[in-house]
């Protein structure tokens, strides 16, 4: 299995295991564990779609990446504000 492939699983897996975790009711959608696996999951999945060099998933996923990073940011701050 290449590096590539590896790397792509990888982040699917987290995405995937996000997504199932929240729809379980395991997770919310905003909660910072969530969030993590999901920006986790969409950089590599980035990187995995870089490397193989299919640029509308590099869009996918690191547009995807870029979402979950500004939630977590705006997260971040609410989380500071109520303290």
């Amino acid at each position: 299995m290449s590096l590539a492939n590896i790397t792509g699983t990888c982040g699917v897996a987290l995405i995937l295991l996000a997504y199932f975790l929240s729809v379980t009711g395991k997770l919310k959608a905003t909660s910072v564990v969530y969030l993590c696996l999901n920006g986790c999951g969409a950089i590599l999945a980035c990187w995995s779609s870089y490397l193989l060099g299919s640029v509308p998933f590099i869009i996918l996923e690191g547009t995807w990446a870029v979402v979950s990073a500004w939630a977590l940011v705006q997260q971040f701050f609410r989380n500071n504000q109520n303290t």
